[in-house]
């Protein structure tokens, strides 16, 4: 991972068990090189005193809006981070963070801020799972664009089992440095994003279609925007929402992805085929539900238009990108889709036993036109989107630079 040596960090702490992890994470940061301001509320200082945190940064650790007033610290501490980040943070600091409400140096700081958020809730799996605190994390997450780094299920302090433990200290780091790193660099740029799968009825109670969720799509979408781009997503039949600012087209069968795909490619500098498109479709499709009887069913099934092929064959000066979704031969069928699409990159997973669907982790190597290849490691979906734009952006300049040229 990258170093987030000079890095400068503000950290607020709330009133939670999990406030002593903050301590720790503190002093990996400060070993890392980065500069650490912290805030705690009154709430936390009753888990963990401000002395541990000014002893950690060599800095002074706040807890009022009145400490140093004249500086105006709510407004002086968002200004001079280039990360906001909280851990732990409460229900209560979340739904105080959703509704608006700034009643402390921490929830003011919150809304003046105009950095990246990270935030990491910690709290009972009751609490959690409550339908008011998902409300407000979705909220935070998709209306206002904060990094949520979702807790991890094990040993509560309640001396319960359940989600609500603090993230892991490598989770919270990855998530850091991301938010540390992410940049404009799209700005200006228009991308189109395919994700999720395609579905094709039998009949109006059956289709044919595969696992996809459409999270890796989703969260490229969601990193592309924040890094500046025009984002444009088509989006297949899923339960996971859309970020809120983006542009979302939803189809369904793969000949309507194809459709929009196309429509949509035209005025694109990067092209993101993240989408499990369904490769055949039943000839005859039902209108009404079929019954089983005492017969076998045979299903014959047609091919659907290859929505890559004919990206590649109409793109000219935009920038294509596959992805390989392989479960043997994985380098080999990578490469020879990268060649026979007509690619710029494809991006491959090793998706047998059902790894990489869904929300759970996944590993990514992209390969180039040029034959070179570069290896993303495992992460988490909004961790390897981060990393792919990170590979892309440079290639993309460059395409960008050369038709200037």
């Amino acid at each position: 991972m990258d170093s987030l040596n000079g890095a400068h960090i503000l950290l607020g702490v709330s009133g939670g068990i999990a406030a002593y992890k903050a301590a720790a994470l503190t002093s990996t940061l400060v070993q890392e090189g980065v500069v650490v301001d912290v805030i705690l509320t009154a709430e936390a200082e009753k888990f963990i005193g401000s002395l541990t945190f000014s002893s950690l940064t060599g800095r002074t650790a706040y807890t009022s809006l009145w400490d140093m007033p004249e500086r105006i610290p709510h407004v002086r501490l968002v200004r001079e981070a280039q990360v906001f980040v909280v851990a732990p943070a409460t229900a209560n600091l979340i739904a105080k963070m959703a509704m608006g409400i700034a009643d402390d140096l921490l929830t003011t700081a919150l809304l003046a801020a105009r950095i990246p958020i990270v935030l990491a809730p910690a709290m009972n799996a009751a609490m959690y799972e409550q339908n008011t605190t998902r409300a407000n994390i979705f909220s935070l997450s998709q209306g206002r664009g904060v990094d949520i780094v979702e807790p991890e299920s094990g040993f509560l302090a309640e001396r319960e089992i359940g989600q609500g433990r603090l993230a892991s200290e490598e989770r919270l780091l990855d998530a850091i440095r991301i938010a540390s790193g992410r940049s404009r660099t799209l700005q200006g740029k228009r991308v189109t994003i395919t994700a999720g799968p395609t579905v094709e009825a039998l009949d109006p109670v059956r289709h044919f279609s595969n696992p996809s969720t459409g999270a890796m799509g989703i969260a490229v979408a969601r990193e592309a925007t924040l890094r500046g781009a025009d984002v444009t997503l088509i989006l297949g039949p899923t339960l996971l929402q859309a970020p809120s600012d983006v542009r979302t087209i939803e189809v369904k069968e793969a000949r309507e992805m194809y459709e929009v795909a196309l429509r949509e490619a035209n005025a694109a500098d990067l092209v993101i085929a993240a989408a499990a498109v369904s490769d055949y479709r039943p000839v005859q499709q039902f209108e009404q539900k079929l019954h089983k009887n005492s017969e076998d069913l045979k299903v014959r099934m047609v091919r659907n238009p290859d929505i890559l092929q004919a990206l590649g064959e109409r793109k000219e000066e935009t920038f294509l990108v596959g992805f390989a979704a392989e479960t043997e031969a994985h380098e080999a069928n990578a490469l020879e889709k990268l060649r026979k699409k007509n690619l710029d990159a494809i991006a491959l997973n090793d998706v047998s036993a059902d790894r990489g669907f869904g929300l759970q982790s996944s590993t990514l190597t992209v390969f180039w036109r040029d034959g070179t290849q570069l290896d993303l490691g495992s992460g988490s979906k909004e961790v390897l989107a981060a990393r792919l734009l990170d590979a892309l952006a440079p290639r993309l300049h460059e395409v960008a630079d050369a038709a200037r040229h």
